[in-house]
């Protein structure tokens, strides 16, 4: 008896999967995703950069008003362009004080942030690269101090400026201003990355003293930092308002920040002040906006070595 002969089947067909190659894919989900994401955040970019060139702009054309003009025009308005008339005012008023001002935020900001900034990077430098007892525990309590705010230092400065007897003098507000906590991170953390062992040690082989390797090696290696520092330091005195306030009484050591304000509280009952206080405040911005000008590419490239390290 024969064996019954069976017809084989074709195996079953499987759909091969797509071996397309992922440019030949359509994205049309992630490429409108990106769309959407990039248009957002160009959003808030101009939403940010309005918001921070709009009050310069009310400055710049309220700055060109007559007292009359501030009060019958609405903001933005262009008026009558007076602003050598309210420069001419804001020089001659209370016998020239707005020059004094001048003179003291130059002092206070311009000397004050070199010194400082000199300061933070030898003392960022130090605890970097020296080794000495009780460096951690000094570094350590200095990034504790980045944390107090510096109005809450105001009242014990005060005590002890005037245990020194320096109550309304020049120093009382100059000398607090040449220490910086958040200005001693930073150069150390400009020397950590900036400044090689190797540098110094063949230095200190040479015969070379700690002083001389600092100002000679070290400080060029760390010029970005030093230079951030600077303008972070520029920009927290030339704006720093409370401690001239408890500190001084005098009017001819106010910096622009407090003979301002004092002018401007006396604007609600004497409306010519209004002018003199819009165009003094134009002038205080033209230094700030000098100096990021000027050191722009220093203080770019010393951020992003910072923040690489």
């Amino acid at each position: 008896m024969s064996a019954p002969t069976t017809t084989p089947t074709a195996p079953a067909t499987r759909r091969s999967p797509d071996r397309r190659a992922p440019a030949d894919r359509p994205r049309t989900g992630s490429l409108g995703s990106r769309w959407t994401s990039r248009g957002a955040v160009h959003g808030v970019l101009l939403l940010a950069a309005l918001y921070s060139v709009l009050p310069l702009v009310w400055l710049v054309t309220s700055a060109t008003k007559s007292v009359g003009d501030f009060s019958s025009t609405s903001a933005f308005e262009l008026a009558d362009f007076n602003l050598w008339g309210n420069l001419s005012d804001l020089f001659a008023r209370e016998d020239g004080v707005f020059l004094y001002w001048i003179r003291n935020s130059l002092l206070y900001a311009g000397v004050g942030a070199v010194l400082g900034a000199l300061i933070c990077t030898a003392c960022g430098y130090a605890v970097a690269k020296l080794s000495f007892p009780g460096r951690r525990a000094l570094f350590a309590v200095t990034l504790a101090g980045v944390l107090v705010p510096p109005t809450a230092l105001a009242l014990p400065l005060y005590l002890l400026a005037s245990n020194l007897h320096l109550v309304n003098t020049f120093w009382a507000v100059f000398l607090p201003l040449l220490s910086n906590p958040f200005g001693v991170y930073l150069a150390r953390t400009f020397a950590d990355a900036a400044v090689p062992d190797e540098v110094l040690e063949a230095a200190r082989l040479d015969g070379a003293g700690e002083l001389r390797i600092f100002l000679t090696i070290a400080l060029p290696m760390m010029a970005p930092g030093f230079v951030t520092i600077l303008l972070f330091q520029f920009v927290s005195i030339w704006n720093n308002f409370f401690l001239p306030l408890v500190m001084l009484t005098d009017p001819e050591l106010f910096p622009m920040t407090l003979g301002i304000y004092q002018w401007n509280t006396r604007a609600p009952q004497f409306p010519d002040y209004n002018p003199l206080v819009i165009t003094g405040s134009l002038l205080a911005v033209v230094p700030l906006i000098t100096a990021f000008v000027v050191l722009q590419r220093q203080w770019r490239s010393g951020l992003s070595a910072g923040s690489v390290k």
